[in-house]
């Protein structure tokens, strides 16, 4: 019996290695072996979890003309890959990608740290800061005192507590989109709230346009949805969105839904203007796209004196094109899995009704915080304790990354918590790699990308600030040395324990 549960196809693969190997190496770096180089490919793609375990590969002579290399090259791979417990083969069943014994099942998107590991390991994989304290525990309090009268009752709200609703469609209302409690949805998390809309306007097959780059873990909730990703490249530096590229895309692949982080773009920073907005619409509308508009990053303006630009939604007040998506989660603690949908009052239907074959409802206690945050003010007091969070962290990573890593490019953003920075010509797959190695974890560019892109970029959240942002740097910077020299195959200095 075989033992693999998927195939990835020798162009597929050819396709993944290439993009590797699309940004040239730094100076003085050594050249590994065409087998060598190919193998460390694999692994890395294995690692990284864009080729799942118990996938079955190629065959030897598939993928040597896929990549233009003699079968022998190939054939020395595979058994590189053997011999370090990332390949297994049986005569009539192929070979397939595992992981040695002891090392973790890769995952594809941006799983937190265990606790245990943070004494010796700096996490910049996951852009989420600590509660603003002590925001959270009145919110719970205040939470636990309301809770009676609802504890009297099935406790089952698939739209979510009627005045959460209803204190969310104030505030869109108070931001000048005149809104219904009938056209909010209480999820769990905004990425609860994605996958509600992926399950009911994109069946498998379907197209959904996406921001190349973009979110890591949508991308991925997307393609376990089975829909085709369709990328959309986005400007240089933070000018995010060009609309001519749009509109082209939108007319000539007719997604059924496009996807975009107009406020604080993950990863990149940028944060699109009215224009771009209007026209994202006005484009979505023609093409008979419907927009999903994730505003989970709107409220972290890191600088006072930047006027933010209307919401998406407002160039769609009737919520008939563009389907607007919020968290508490980025805002205030990524632990407070509130999120929550807006949208004509039919779609809000359509979404409730399916959530009996999905998860039935959110937690009425954190429902209850959140809208006691709300109702008392105590929300804008923690978003302005995370915005001067994220400011201050943002300030010292940067002056750390320049320090430590002069080469590296990147525009400083305005607001969100994430920066996109180009590794100076080293693959951000083998950053990642080497870097868990001296202590640092980071995550490479290609999470963000549609089939390898970004392969020479790294994401750096702005969760970590002071003498740790530092040591992040000075870490990033030895892992980039070992990158460099073509030394990061092995032999990287263990990582040292920081405390912070």
């Amino acid at each position: 019996m075989a033992q693999w549960t998927s195939a990835v196809g020798a162009s597929q693969l050819a396709r993944l290695i290439t993009s590797q190997q699309d940004r040239p190496g730094a100076p003085g770096a050594r050249k590994s072996p065409a087998y060598r180089t190919l193998a460390d490919g694999i692994r890395l793609l294995v690692l990284e979890g864009r080729v799942p375990v118990a996938a079955r590969l190629p065959a030897e002579r598939e993928l040597a003309v896929a990549l233009s290399l003699s079968r022998t090259t190939v054939a020395a791979a595979y058994e590189a890959l053997r011999g370090e417990g990332f390949l297994e083969s049986r005569r009539g069943a192929g070979s397939w990608t595992s992981v040695p014994a002891g090392n973790p099942i890769p995952a594809r998107g941006l799983e937190p740290l265990p606790p245990e590991s943070l004494g010796s390991m700096i996490d910049l994989g996951c852009a989420a800061l600590p509660a603003p304290e002590p925001w959270l525990t009145k919110a719970v309090q205040g939470a636990l005192e309301e809770l009676p009268p609802y504890a009297h009752t099935h406790g089952d709200y698939p739209a979510g507590l009627p005045a959460l609703r209803r204190m969310l469609a104030d505030r869109y209302t108070e931001r000048g989109i005149p809104t219904m409690p009938e056209q909010i949805m209480v999820t769990t998390g905004a990425m609860g709230a994605i996958d509600a809309i992926c399950s009911l306007f994109a069946g498998r097959g379907e197209r959904i346009a996406v921001e190349s780059p973009s979110y890591a873990n949508i991308l991925q909730l997307m393609r376990a949805a089975g829909v085709r990703l369709v990328p959309v490249a986005m400007a240089g530096g933070l000018g995010g969105w060009d609309m001519d590229v749009w509109r082209q895309v939108l007319r000539d692949a007719a997604p059924r839904l496009a996807y975009v982080v107009a406020d604080f773009h993950n990863p990149t920073g940028a944060l699109a203007s009215e224009d771009q907005r209007r026209a994202m619409v006005e484009a979505a509308r023609s093409a008979g796209t419907v927009l999903i508009a994730d505003e989970t990053m709107a409220e972290l303006r890191l600088e006072a004196d930047l006027d933010m630009p209307r919401p998406v939604c407002s160039f769609d007040p009737a919520g008939s094109t563009v389907i607007t998506v919020g968290s508490a989660s980025k805002a205030f603690w990524a632990g407070m899995r509130i999120g929550w949908v807006r949208a004509a009052p039919d779609v809000i239907r359509s979404l409730v009704a399916a959530r009996a074959y999905a998860d039935l409802g959110t937690p009425v206690l954190e429902q209850l915080a959140v809208n006691w945050l709300m109702r008392t003010g105590g929300w804008e007091e923690a978003v302005g304790i995370r915005r001067e969070q994220a400011r201050d962290n943002r300030d010292a990573l940067v002056a750390a990354v320049r320090r430590e890593l002069p080469e590296w490019e990147f525009d400083v953003p305005r607001g969100g918590l994430t920066l996109w920075a180009r590794a100076g010509g080293l693959s951000g797959s083998r950053l990642a790699e080497v870097g868990e190695r001296v202590g640092v974890r980071v995550p490479s560019g290609p999470r963000f990308g549609v089939d390898g892109a970004f392969e020479g970029f790294v994401r750096l959240p702005f969760t970590v600030g002071g003498p740790v942002a530092e040591e992040a740097a000075a870490r990033l910077a030895a892992a980039a040395r070992l990158v460099g020299t073509g030394a990061g195959g092995s032999g990287a200095e263990p990582p040292r324990t920081f405390v912070a």
